[in-house]
């Protein structure tokens, strides 16, 4: 992968991306600012079999951001023995805080599918939230505190076919919708 002005493009072979490069230079002014590694928070890093795509060090910033970087980790994103759901008598939660919380959730799931579920479970309840909401985001930066170098691998080798496979609802986890 290149980077040239606001152009990010890539090949698996690198005589095409050298060839593109010396076109796009040719036909438009512009300038390449060589082998893409960080943008847009997004980490990359180019080796011989393949491309890492991380958000390790906006995992730090955002545990940092939000006073998690001293907590201690969970292996999980989710506690799978308390349910989140609308819990009415509880006490309320800062209602600004929560949502910037769950913005940049939900930004890091760009290359962090192992805690969509449980952030997506938490902002259904942006408009309803308790602390019982707070904690079950508290336990997704405990997971992230015990797994901040996770990411997306892509090999050279394989072909270009983006398969995920996710277990969507977690493990048979059932949140009543209606509840939110």
């Amino acid at each position: 992968m290149v980077y040239v002005d606001d152009i990010i493009f890539g090949s698996t072979n690198k005589e095409l991306c050298t060839r593109f490069e010396k076109l796009m230079k040719d036909k438009f002014q512009m300038s390449s600012i060589g082998e893409l590694t960080f943008f847009l928070r997004l980490q990359v890093q180019q080796k011989e079999d393949g491309i890492f795509i991380s958000q390790d060090k906006y995992v730090a910033e955002i545990l940092k951001k939000f006073n998690y970087s001293d907590v201690k980790s969970a292996s999980t994103p989710v506690d799978l023995e308390k349910p989140l759901v609308k819990d009415e008598d509880a006490d309320d939660v800062n209602v600004h805080l929560y949502r910037s919380i769950i913005r940049s959730l939900m930004y890091l799931t760009a290359s962090r599918p192992d805690i969509m579920y449980a952030v997506f479970s938490c902002a259904r309840f942006q408009v309803t939230l308790k602390t019982s909401h707070l904690l079950a985001v508290k336990r997704i930066f405990r997971y992230l505190k015990g797994k901040p170098t996770l990411g997306l691998w892509y090999s050279r080798d394989s072909p270009f076919e983006l398969v995920a496979y996710t277990d969507s609802d977690y493990a048979g986890k059932h949140v009543d919708i209606l509840a939110v």
